[in-house]
């Protein structure tokens, strides 16, 4: 579920904040890691975007609906291409390069679409596809990326990291369940360990979500606020 999947992205981000970056050279900030985690969220829809009613595709009505299907057929459907080691490297590459060669409006659509993710997938807007959660999602993320603005820098080198973690985020909790995912497409097999047998049951929805939300938090206090030594 999208939910599932974003409680996940920022999980991971905020596992491995204080000790990956560093090691690519990036030193990370408290703000940094909040914001981050966040971006990571939305980051782990983007594999759905082969999904013709997934999170994503229901993010702005026909529109998104459309471009979910284009992509579902480019991609040759739902858990083929989009949900593969090349796709997670495809979204990183691709952010680093839109950061470094289109700039500050690349940044700041990106935070835009990633926030928007988040705020959707983490259901922090009124129930439905209405107009309603169209505008709160909407309106919610603008007033985020303007927020951000203040701290973000013009070329935040853990953004691309925060994509494609997000996106790998996705692809390992798909393996957690039946058809897996092809994570060597286009080779064709599917690698899957089998936790949830069913989508949105009380495993998925009653026992790892609501744990990985205390623990994304707890981690999250831990290298922001009581050991923020840990950070570089």
């Amino acid at each position: 579920m999208g939910h599932s999947h974003a409680v996940s992205g920022a999980l991971l981000f905020a596992a491995t904040a204080p000790f990956v970056p560093p090691l690519m050279g990036m030193h990370l900030q408290p703000a940094d890691v909040l914001m981050g985690t966040v971006l990571c969220a939305g980051a782990a829809l983007l594999p759905d975007l082969d999904h013709h009613d997934g999170t994503i595709a229901n993010f702005l009505g026909p529109v998104s609906k459309l471009l979910c299907r284009f992509v579902s057929w480019a991609s040759g459907g739902h858990r083929h291409a989009t949900h593969s080691l090349l796709f997670v490297a495809l979204m990183g590459f691709g952010s680093w390069a839109g950061i470094t060669f289109v700039g500050r409006w690349f940044t700041i659509g990106l935070t835009f679409f990633l926030l928007a993710m988040a705020i959707k997938a983490l259901r922090l807007h009124p129930p439905g596809h209405g107009a309603s959660a169209w505008a709160t999602v909407v309106g919610l993320a603008a007033l985020g990326t303007f927020g951000m603005l203040t701290w973000l820098p013009n070329a935040p080198g853990w953004l691309p990291y925060a994509v494609a973690l997000g996106t790998l985020a996705h692809l390992l909790g798909d393996c957690l369940t039946k058809q897996g995912s092809p994570l060597l497409w286009p080779h064709k097999e599917r690698y899957e360990i089998v936790l949830i047998k069913r989508t949105g049951n009380d495993v998925e929805t009653k026992i790892l979500v609501p744990v990985m939300t205390v623990a994304t938090f707890g981690l999250l206090v831990w290298s922001t606020a009581i050991s923020p030594s840990v950070l570089g």
